[in-house]
């Protein structure tokens, strides 16, 4: 069989797409070579790799997964089943989190990043804001193996640390804190589907009602950050006035929430007091 009867076949049971990707992932060609090269025949063992893949992928678990890697602000991230996949949504919490960062305007901010999982956030941060020191924490030593070897792989300089949240950090502030923290509710019928039950369930969901790391984040946040510094956190569709409430409470001025590019409620933040405050 050569590639252009895998592709015709596999057609009939995937999407077009992936079925180009994996068979990209397994023998090595690009999607030129591809196209201008559908006479190459595939070997048994690769034959044997993509009808495993296939399968995998029919069963619904994350492409991702099945090669290895996800892109992210246009770079690319290995991926494995100890952390999320990156999602186009967490792109919009960076861009954001580098518009707080020129406000702030301080020389060299320092920048946190929560439950980092495959590293997306900080190194994205760290590369695109050159002058941030930028650590990230993760409870899950499997993800912070990822998360390291991507800021080796893109040469970032992040700091990389195992803690349960703030746990781990002392009496260190910040400039910025940022996370993407498990905010599904443990119900969800979504966690059963759409891929999502391949995924780290630690990562997705608190176990109750998706907003218990979002309390323990925001609970702890200004006694971590310089005042005038930023919380930014991503939540659920449907959390935005649960986040906002939290935030108010805990005493953070600014508080708001952004919407995604679909409309949604996504990103919730706040900044500390700072000396103006006290001067309108």
């Amino acid at each position: 069989m050569n590639i252009n009867d895998w592709l015709q076949a596999a057609r009939q049971r995937l999407d077009a797409l992936d079925a180009r990707l994996l068979l990209q992932h397994v023998t090595g060609l690009s999607r030129t070579e591809l196209i201008c090269r559908p006479e190459t025949p595939l070997t048994s063992a690769q034959l044997d790799c993509l009808e495993t893949l296939a399968t995998r992928r029919q069963a619904g678990e994350p492409l991702a997964y099945l090669v290895g890697e996800a892109g992210f602000r246009g770079r690319s991230f290995q991926v494995s089943p100890a952390v999320l996949v990156p999602r186009p949504e967490t792109e919009e919490l960076v861009d954001l989190a580098l518009d707080k960062l020129r406000e702030l305007a301080v020389r060299a901010p320092r920048v946190l990043d929560l439950g980092t999982g495959s590293g997306a956030i900080p190194i994205s941060l760290a590369l695109e804001y050159p002058a941030a020191q930028v650590s990230a924490v993760d409870v899950s030593p499997a993800a912070l193996a990822v998360a390291r070897a991507n800021g080796a792989a893109l040469q970032a300089p992040v700091r990389w640390l195992e803690s349960d949240w703030f746990a781990a950090l002392g009496d260190e502030r910040f400039d910025l804190i940022v996370s993407n923290p498990p905010y599904i509710h443990a119900e969800d019928p979504h966690l059963a589907g759409d891929g999502l039950c391949f995924e780290p369930r630690l990562a997705l969901t608190d176990g109750a009602d998706g907003l218990a790391c979002i309390r323990a984040i925001v609970a702890d946040a200004a006694a971590h950050l310089e005042p005038g510094g930023w919380l930014l956190f991503e939540h659920g569709w449907d959390q935005g006035p649960a986040s906002r409430n939290l935030l108010t409470l805990a005493g953070f001025k600014a508080v708001q929430t952004w919407q995604d590019l679909a409309g949604h409620d996504r990103i919730s933040g706040g900044r500390t007091p700072s000396p103006q405050d006290a001067h309108p």
